[in-house]
Order: C-alpha cells, then structure tokens, then sequence
C-alpha cells in the first residue's frame, strides 16, 4: 500500500479549508502551506489533524513544489483550497492504495460549482487535472498562471471528480479575473509574445462566441452567459494589461529589470 500525503497551498481559506481536509481521509498525511493567512486558516487546519508550515507566498507552482518537497511520502496527492474529492474519488484513491502504481501520475474529471449551479459545459467540464502523481518522477510546472503537473512516465485516470467551488458572486469573479490577467500579461511579456491590434479585437469577441456555442455554455444556462461573458473580459484585461507592461519595458527609461519581465 503506496502511503499518500495530500497537499494544499492557501492564503485567507478560513471558509473552505475545512471542506477540502475533510475530503482527504484517504491520505496517510495532510501539509498545508499557508502563505501568512490573516484568517482563521491555519488553525482551522490544525485542528483537522493537517501539519501546517507558514511560507511566504512565491507563485502557484514554486508553492505547490515546496509543499510536496516538505511531504513525508513520494506519492502527492494535491488539491486546492478551494476543492474537494468527492465519494467516488475518495474510494478510487483508496482502492488504488491496494495495488502497485502503474503509472507516474493520475488525474480525474473536475466539476464546478458557479453561482450555484453544477458547470456541465463552457469548457469547464470535464477539466481533467493529474493531481496524484509520484514527486520522483514528476512535479509542478508554470512560472504565472495555469501551473500543472508534469509527470516522466504514463498518466491513468482514476474515477470520481474533483469539485471545485469556484465564484459566489460576479464580483468574486471580476476580482479573480483582475489577479490573474495581472499574472498572464506578466507570463506574455516574460515569455516575449507578441499581440497585435487584431488579436486584441477580435480575440475577446472570439472567446465569447466559442464558449457560449461552441462549447455549449447556452446549455449551462444564465451561468453558462456570464461564464461566456466573463472569458471575453479575461482576454480583453488581459491584452490591455499586456499591452501596458510592453510599452513600459520599451521605454527608454526603464530598467533592466523591467524589460526581463517579473520572475516568479
């Protein structure tokens, strides 16, 4: 039986972490690595039995890695504060347990709730996520945003879902979509990719058009349109905030620092 240690990485989750530790009863050990939370977080993890380890926060990626680094045991089983394993996924990871590993890492579907409804559509599900992997052969990758794990060897998919409860309001949402288009423009500068006027036009028309139809975001009703409107405006903030950064890193007086672009 392969011993597991789950890990989460948060900041200010007073008000789900409970949830996702309560989810991990299949785990032989629980680290959470809370980035100086001004809530209630890490006492609410260590009362849930989790071994807690404060560090100040250094991007997604570099966060989740120092977490599996401090774990006890090779196998990672990671969730964000925000999720949940649900029964079926609780009870494929322990039937898992009782059988070598065949592959270096292990991903499931992931569901989410916005604004009060399952997403079933808008390229939101089934979002399948490898968060069981073995850290001898894989780790996380994604200097900005949209970090994943990035395994040697194959990857299997395990049954149940990850649940993911995502925004309770349009304005939770806005905020979200501010922070994160701050981190993409940053990755594009970093990453020296160009946008040009038509790719700043049309993109966010684009976007929308493709997750409401093409993606059937009208099946996920209401939810489904603002979801659709809401990734227009991420790749509009996006390119606009893009856009800033380049014409100040082009400037003649700015610094060298400026001009390599933010190191996570």
């Amino acid at each position: 039986m392969p011993p597991i240690s789950a890990t989460i990485i948060a900041r200010n989750e007073a008000a789900s972490i409970a949830r996702a530790i309560r989810s991990l009863s299949c785990a032989d050990e629980i680290v959470v690595v809370d980035a100086e939370s001004s809530d209630d977080t890490r006492k609410i993890a260590a009362e849930l039995g989790a071994r807690v380890i404060v560090r100040s926060w250094d991007g997604f990626s570099t966060q989740k890695n120092y977490a599996a680094e401090k774990a006890r045991h090779d196998w990672i089983l990671s969730l964000d504060a925000d999720e949940e394993l649900n029964t079926d996924a609780q009870a494929a990871v322990a039937n898992w347990k009782r059988s070598e590993p065949r592959a270096a890492g292990y991903r499931f579907a992931r569901r989410a709730f916005y604004l009060g409804r399952w997403i079933l559509h808008s390229g939101w599900y089934p979002d399948f996520k490898l968060r069981l992997f073995d850290r001898r052969r894989g780790r996380w990758a994604g200097d900005f945003v949209h970090e994943s794990v990035v395994t040697r060897g194959p990857v299997e998919t395990l049954p149940g879902e990850i649940l993911h409860y995502t925004c309770d309001s349009l304005r939770q949402h806005r905020e979200r979509i501010e922070f994160y288009t701050d981190l993409a423009a940053q990755e594009m500068l970093a990453r020296g990719e160009h946008a040009g006027w038509l790719r700043r036009g049309l993109g966010p028309s684009w976007t929308f058009f493709s997750t409401y139809f093409f993606r059937l975001g009208v099946l996920d009703g209401p939810q489904g349109f603002l979801i659709a409107w809401m990734a227009a405006r991420y790749v509009r903030r996006k390119y606009s905030k893009y856009y800033h950064l380049r014409k100040t890193a082009l400037s003649p007086h700015t610094t060298k620092d400026v001009i390599r672009g933010p190191q996570s």
